[in-house]
């Protein structure tokens, strides 16, 4: 297992809940884009939230199929230290904003080769966001998958995302030994409105099971 599972909250459209997430300890806050999600935010409430975030932590700006002209406006307003796509976009495409990227592999009916896929058309991404969801469906779903089928060499560090709650996270991180974890409906009061305290038992885990 590695030292330390990175964390990241990901939904955030509030400026408290992204300077809580960062004092509980998240490494990243997700900054939602796509069109028609619940937790999308609106950019000048992202540009506030990015400008917020505390020394080493990072912003991850997610889309989904969006418009490349959207993007990179998007993209230049926020400037985010990552950029997450969940749609059918190639590798072109994400390489062509000029930040480092991570794609969702939806994971719903799919095993380890769906991994190995995205690994290969996207040899140049920074990680693959391991979803719940199906293919063609939008992230944030809440849906778990089999994690085992996390457990494969060679591939760019894996985060696992799709319902998780602090009442499992720990199994997650001993069975699939990801490189990080990605939690938003686990967390929450509301579709982007976080819990804090759902927040603070969910990192603590993460923490306890690392340890």
């Amino acid at each position: 297992m590695s030292a330390r599972t990175r964390i990241k909250i990901c939904g955030i459209t509030r400026v408290e809940d992204a300077l809580a997430a960062a004092e509980l300890g998240a490494d990243a806050i997700g900054l939602v884009f796509a069109a028609g999600s619940p937790r999308r935010v609106p950019l000048e409430a992202a540009r506030a939230i990015a400008r917020a975030l505390p020394p080493f932590v990072a912003s991850v700006a997610l889309f989904m199929d969006d418009e490349p002209a959207f993007v990179r406006a998007t993209v230049e307003a926020v400037a985010p230290d990552l950029v997450q796509f969940h749609g059918a976009e190639d590798a072109a495409f994400c390489e062509s904003f000029g930040r480092p990227y991570l794609k969702a592999v939806p994971m719903a009916g799919r095993g380890t080769e769906a991994i190995v896929t995205a690994a290969l058309a996207h040899p140049r991404a920074a990680g693959l966001v391991l979803d719940g969801h199906g293919l063609g469906e939008a992230g944030g779903s809440g849906r778990v998958f089999d994690w085992s089928q996390a457990r494969a060499e060679g591939l760019p560090p894996l985060v696992v995302a799709g319902g998780l709650t602090a009442d499992n996270v720990a199994e997650a991180i001993r069975i699939a030994v990801p490189w990080a974890v990605d939690v938003s409906s686990g967390v929450e009061a509301a579709p982007g409105v976080k819990d804090h305290g759902r927040m603070e038992r969910f990192i603590e885990e993460v923490h306890r099971v690392c340890r």
